[in-house]
């Protein structure tokens, strides 16, 4: 995939309250959340927000709740109008546009998979998942192929004439998910799409998306509070706290180099053996190297190294990318990598300055 921007999204700031544009000068001077309600009486959403968002990938927007992501991603679409700011879609200014092109936005461009699944309760699941043909005209004779071919791929095949009450909790979500590629759009805004679900429901939703994604390459807009989630999905990751941006990156470079204390905090408890991978501790080399252990694919976790090697720090395996090399991978630097580190000393001064 290329790495061309679909979404750039530039200085956005959100204030809820009667007088959003004169609260706005108290934030760009530096004004906090907590002292721009109880000083005059407004929240803020959103701080100065940018991030662009890659065609093809999965750009993941977490944080705890409170910390603006829902908030943002309802920019995308224009559910909810910034004080500020700028939300460029396919090199266009989306908050330019009159209402019969922000409806065509909606409907052609962008799809929206919800926490809650939405489903109309009175229609079948074939029914649901043709909703967006269904409201711009198309007839049942055109749609039921398209939303059929859709319920095949999530797995719900033979369910047609169900109703979602007949359904359970994943079986539903998969509704949403097929009713949202039956739209067709390249953009899909996923907000906290799994978190009503048991985790292995959840685990199978995002096995589902992954290989969806694997092959359809759609742009996709993923919020979550959980950072397993976060890390399993994310080409690019985000983290909000109160309406701004902490850091944003490739997850892994997050997880090796944090940049603020929250973030330290935020990821302690994760089991960095599963989320870590071996692209991101081994030493890049291709030449030819004596006495290693094996070979081990980049994309594997720490854990599976540490299972092959049975612990011993003295062994070193050759690292490879689809058959070929392309580094070294030495098992004490592994165990180094397993210790947390504290935010970066550069993080943090920039953060300060």
């Amino acid at each position: 995939m290329s790495d061309e921007i679909k979404i750039s999204i530039r200085n956005l700031y959100k204030i809820f309250g009667p007088e959003p544009e004169q609260a706005l000068e108290h934030v760009r001077d530096d004004m906090d959340k907590t002292e721009l309600l109880e000083a005059h009486g407004h929240v803020l959403g959103l701080k100065d927000i940018s991030i662009d968002m890659l065609a093809g990938k999965i750009t993941v927007i977490m944080g705890l709740s409170g910390s603006g992501k829902s908030t943002l991603i309802r920019h995308l679409n224009r559910l909810i109008e910034p004080t500020a700011g700028e939300v460029i879609v396919d090199g266009e200014d989306v908050l330019a546009y009159d209402e019969t092109q922000l409806r065509e936005l909606r409907r052609e461009k962008m799809s929206m998979v919800f926490q809650h699944f939405a489903l109309l309760p009175h229609r079948t699941v074939l029914e649901n998942a043709a909703t967006p043909l269904d409201v711009v005209g198309v007839p049942r004779s055109e749609w039921e192929d398209e939303a059929r071919k859709w319920l095949e791929r999530v797995g719900l095949e033979g369910q047609d004439n169900q109703h979602p009450h007949q359904l359970s909790g994943g079986m539903q979500q998969r509704v949403g998910i097929a009713r949202a590629l039956t739209s067709n759009s390249d953009i899909m805004l996923m907000d906290e799409a799994f978190s009503a679900l048991d985790p292995l429901i959840r685990t199978d939703m995002q096995n589902l998306l992954l290989a969806l994604q694997e092959e359809l390459h759609k742009t996709i807009i993923f919020i979550t509070h959980d950072l397993d989630e976060a890390l399993k999905l994310a080409d690019h990751l985000v983290i909000l706290k109160d309406g701004m941006v902490i850091q944003q990156g490739e997850p892994q470079k997050i997880l090796m180099h944090p940049n603020d204390p929250y973030i330290t905090d935020f990821i302690s408890d994760i089991n960095r053996a599963r989320v870590l991978r071996v692209r991101s501790v081994m030493e890049p080399e291709s030449g030819p190297r004596s006495g290693l252990a094996g070979e081990v694919d980049l994309n594997e976790n720490l854990e599976t190294v540490i299972a092959m090697s049975g612990g011993d720090t003295n062994l070193s395996y050759r690292v490879t990318k689809e058959g070929e090399p392309v580094g070294i991978l030495s098992v004490k630097k592994l165990v180094r990598a397993l210790v947390p580190s504290a935010a970066s000393d550069e993080g943090i001064r920039a953060k300060a300055s």
